[in-house]
């Protein structure tokens, strides 16, 4: 874990890929994001979450006061979040004229086989991903993602429902992609927001580690 960020308001953190970011059910789960920043920050409260397999920015909040405003910027969507994934594949997908694409599919969580989601048409929640393509070398693209919803597994869903697994996910790709890389090739690089405080700008960044 490092800490990126912190005032008396909020803490930005770099999470690890591998890590939780709250405990989890057992013993050997209480080792995580969370508990590691209320060591030194007692105050620190979760605001938002990454898969443990996801890398990246988390944002919390010091105080139920700066949490409350924070869960809410994230709910009203005025925090932008921007993420880089490898993907299995030629990116095949048109962007739009600002260079810009968009994934548009509803998910809904797959009880059956929970914790996964699956696109569902019918029952499934408007859920929206916009990406770019950044690089492309025939075998892999690299793309800049931004998730208009934050729906659990949203990224790695879209990505996947496209023919274009990340590389390692061990959910959502099949044997040969997920053998591709050691760890899911996600990581949360961009965070965008309004202090809660005092109302200014802050941006943070913190680049892929792969």
């Amino acid at each position: 874990m490092q800490v990126l960020y912190v005032d008396e308001a909020l803490l930005v953190l770099v999470k690890p890929a591998g890590m939780l970011c709250v405990p989890g059910r057992g013993p050997d789960k209480q080792d995580c994001l969370a508990a590691r920043a209320q060591a030194p920050y007692p105050d620190a409260l979760v605001v938002h979450r990454l898969d443990m397999a996801t890398s990246g920015l988390v944002l919390m909040g010091r105080g139920p006061q700066a949490q409350r405003a924070l869960s809410m910027a994230f709910e009203q969507r005025r925090i932008g979040k921007r993420y880089e994934a490898v993907v299995d594949g030629a990116w095949d997908l048109p962007p739009g004229p600002d260079g810009w694409g968009t994934i548009d599919l509803p998910i809904r969580l797959d009880w059956p086989r929970r914790p996964l989601s699956i696109v569902d048409p019918a029952a499934g929640k408007p859920s929206r991903t916009r990406w770019q393509l950044l690089a492309c070398d025939g075998q892999r693209s690299r793309l800049a993602l931004e998730p208009v919803t934050g729906r659990s597994h949203q990224l790695r869903l879209h990505l996947a429902a496209q023919g274009h697994a990340i590389l390692g996910d061990p959910l959502y790709a099949g044997a040969a992609v997920q053998a591709r890389a050691p760890r899911l090739l996600l990581h949360a690089c961009c965070l965008q927001l309004q202090h809660p405080t005092d109302g200014r700008t802050l941006e943070f960044g913190s680049p892929a580690p792969f």
